[in-house]
């Protein structure tokens, strides 16, 4: 952990400043307040000072739906967040993106698998067996619903379908972690596109 406080704290020496949807700014007194980017210049927002406010903050979105996908493109807004230190601030980032500065750190180490999407198919068993005769067609197109950024999920996409098989119904840049913001990587589909995929291969067979 020391090791991936340190190296985002370089990150924000470097100029990082937003996190997903999280706009991070030193305060003048020390310390860090993180609010929606959106809103980085308003200072009519509700105060928050401890890093499991982060936690609160995260779970619904504007309209009070719960986020099972905290990196959807929905946090919600209305808040800003005071924090006296680094190590609070990475606490809080975990909440508001669980695991992706872990993840991030061993990307750049070179430590970080990724997994191509019809191996995470192949695992499924039960009711989400069927996925495993999901076509290429059937795959981009849940994906393309999915994963884009617009309204589905702000990560990068490191997987492939199977090796040599990249994904082709999502812009170039969904595959490129982007500069200067922080990258929220993807390198394994998620349990949420695995059921995804589900329904469309159930749907399409009906």
């Amino acid at each position: 952990m020391n090791n991936i406080t340190s190296e985002f704290a370089a990150w924000l020496a470097a100029g990082g400043y937003r996190v997903g949807e999280v706009a991070i700014a030193s305060l003048p007194g020390g310390g860090y307040r993180l609010t929606h980017w959106e809103e980085a210049t308003r200072a009519d927002l509700t105060r928050y000072t401890v890093p499991e406010d982060a936690r609160a903050i995260a779970m619904y979105d504007d309209a009070g739906e719960f986020r099972p996908l905290k990196t959807a493109p929905s946090l919600r807004r209305g808040w800003a967040l005071e924090l006296p230190d680094l190590p609070a601030l990475v606490r809080a980032l975990d909440y508001f993106y669980p695991a992706a500065l872990g993840v991030w750190h061993a990307w750049k180490q070179g430590r970080l698998q990724r997994v191509p999407l019809r191996d995470t198919l192949e695992r499924q068993t039960g009711m989400y067996a069927v996925t495993k005769k999901a076509t290429d067609e059937e795959i981009n197109r849940v994906v393309a619903r999915c994963c884009n950024s617009e309204g589905g999920c702000l990560k990068t996409i490191l997987w492939e379908i199977s090796p040599g098989n990249p994904v082709r119904s999502l812009p170039a840049g969904k595959f490129s972690p982007p500069e200067p913001w922080f990258p929220l990587l993807c390198n394994e589909g998620c349990n949420l596109l695995v059921g995804a995929i589900r329904a469309e291969v159930k749907k399409d067979d009906e």
